[in-house]
Formats: C-alpha cells, structure tokens, sequence
C-alpha cells in the first residue's frame, strides 16, 4: 500500500467546506480542534439537547447545535458518535437535513459497512479513519505530528470525494504522518478483529490471566501488577517504535529465549483457530447483530464484573505513588 501525505492532497478544499461533527466524544473533540487549528473555520459540534458535552465544546469555542441543525448547515457532516447510537441519529436528525449533494462522513466503517445506515444516493459517503484514540490524535496534532489515517469512499456521487477525504485527513492531523487508502470493508473488518483478538479483547485476557497466575501462586499482587500489567507500555512502545527485533534487541537475553520456548505455549494453534472463529463472526455480522441487539445491555454486565477485578484496585493504589502516570496523562475526562 502506498501511503500518501499533505502534499499528495489539496488540503485547502476542506477549509473551503461548513464541517458538522456530530458527537464531542474522545474522537469529536479531536477532530474538531484538529480541523480549526488547521485552518477551517467554519466547523460546529451537533449535540442533542441537554448534552453534558455542550459546555466542553462553548469552552473551546466551538459553536453548538441540534443535530439536525448541525446537519442542515454543513457541507460536511462527520459521524463520531457511538456506533451503536448512529442508525438511529441518522434516521432521526440527519438522514432528512443533510443538503443535497452533500457529504457524508465517517471514522469507523461499521454503519454503512454491514447496512444500518441507507445514505442517500446523492450524497457522498467517505471515510477517514485516525489508527488511535481521540486523545492521541488531538495530543499528536498539538506536538506537531499526527496520526496516520485511512481515508475510504463508499459512495462518490460527486465524483470528488476522495479528494475531500483526502483534504480531510490532513487537516486532523494524517497528512503528516501517512495516510492509507482502503475500504470499508476492509478498515470495518480487520479493526474490529485487531480490537477483539489482540489490542483490547487479548491483551487484557493475557494480563488477568498472568496477574491470577502469580497471585494464586503466592505472589506479591504488587509484584503481579508489575510484572503483566506495569511493564507492558514499555515493550509495546519499543514494538511501536521499531518492530519485535527492536524490542528483542531491547530486552534481556534470558527474556527474548523466554519469549521464544514459552509464548508458543500461551498463544498456541487452538488460540489461532478461535481467533478464526472470531473473525468469522465478524465478517458474517454475527458480532455486529448481538452488539446492536442486546449488546448495550450486555456490556454493563461485562463492565461490573471488569471493575471489580482484583488488579484494577492494585493498580490505582499503585498508580497513586507513581504521579509521573498521571503528569503525562493521555485522557482528561474533563475536557471529552
């Protein structure tokens, strides 16, 4: 895959362009920050009414509206809500306010990819998706760089929609760092598996289970949290930075022939294969169809059980010795 940059893009035609994102979450705040610092001046948030987040936003000085206000103003209405939530704001606020002509966006490809929004075929319909956190994107932009983005298009009744996402990506920060084009389908699909079976759904399952391990044992639960929770940004960052042989030639020597003899043992050819099984619900919809009926539910059963893990305690009462953590943290909850 190629990757593109600012100068692969005429990253003027979005400063050009009324933006309504719609949502003022970890992603919305980013994006809308990210885009007036570049330069594009006509942007608003859409709220519902009553929303907490309101006087995050008139404290940036980003202007508020109704969602289908938001919607009817703007050239471009960028969707950052929840995915759960998207099919029914669509429907409700957006689908019959967006002007004609218009432009459609997303950042994650769920809701058009597996059909629970119908856009109109007059309007474009484009994705661009940043590859991390809100908090990331908008404290990357700040520093001077940026994090890669994916741009797609699903639908270009224009016949400019790619160069609109293009102009897009760019003005939140991707332009700097490298953008890829994709799919839908393809960004929809591996991210979700890439949350599910690695990066959210693995890493944690692996950290409670080593942490159980040692603390069943006799351990310390200090010790424990250290050992499988504490340490793992300090690999994941030399991965990040260099690949696996940078972290290999980081580490210890007795650890690198740990990893070699003993994570086979961990992550074996039955893990693979549910990793299969995994993938597989996802492409077919399976998982889609249980997250938007019942899912919402679900999760705060998930949630409880998640808080009340033994680790989560040890953690902030060690994370409260440590205030460098918090110095230089990534999520100010006040604020998105």
């Amino acid at each position: 895959m190629e990757m593109l940059y600012d100068r692969d893009a005429d990253v003027n035609l979005i400063k050009g362009k009324k933006v309504a994102v719609i949502g003022y979450g970890s992603q919305g705040h980013a994006h809308l920050l990210n885009l007036r610092d570049s330069g594009v001046s006509d942007i608003c948030v859409g709220l519902r009414a009553g929303s907490a987040s309101a006087a995050k936003a008139e404290a940036e000085g980003i202007a508020v509206k109704t969602i289908a206000e938001a919607s009817a103003w703007a050239d471009v209405v960028m969707i950052l809500t929840p995915d759960e939530l998207q099919k029914d704001i669509y429907n409700a606020d957006i689908a019959e306010n967006i002007r004609e002509g218009g432009t459609l966006m997303f950042a994650h490809g769920l809701a058009i990819h597996f059909g629970l929004i119908q856009a109109r075929p007059d309007l474009d319909v484009s994705m661009v998706a940043p590859k991390g956190p809100g908090h990331t994107v908008r404290g990357e932009y700040a520093k001077g760089g940026g994090v890669p983005c994916l741009v797609a298009v699903a639908q270009d009744a224009s016949g400019s929609a790619r160069d609109l996402a293009m102009s897009y990506a760019c003005g939140v920060g991707g332009g700097r760092s490298g953008i890829i084009e994709t799919t839908f389908r393809d960004e929809c699909e591996t991210d979700l598996f890439g949350e599910q079976a690695v990066l959210c759904g693995g890493v944690v399952e692996l950290i409670k289970a080593g942490y159980e391990t040692l603390t069943e044992a006799g351990y310390p639960a200090e010790m424990a949290y250290f050992e499988c929770l504490h340490e793992v940004k300090l690999i994941v960052d030399l991965i990040y930075e260099g690949g696996i042989s940078n972290m290999n030639y980081s580490i210890s020597n007795t650890a690198e022939f740990g990893e070699y003899v003993s994570g086979p043992r961990v992550v074996t050819s039955e893990t693979k294969a549910e990793m299969k099984k995994i993938l597989e619900d996802i492409q077919t919809g399976k998982f889609t169809d249980r997250w938007m009926q019942g899912g919402q539910e679900e999760i705060k059963e998930f949630r409880k059980v998640n808080d009340a893990h033994p680790i989560e305690k040890v953690g902030t009462e060690l994370r409260s010795k440590m205030p460098w953590i918090s110095a230089n943290q990534l999520v100010d909850q006040s604020k998105n």
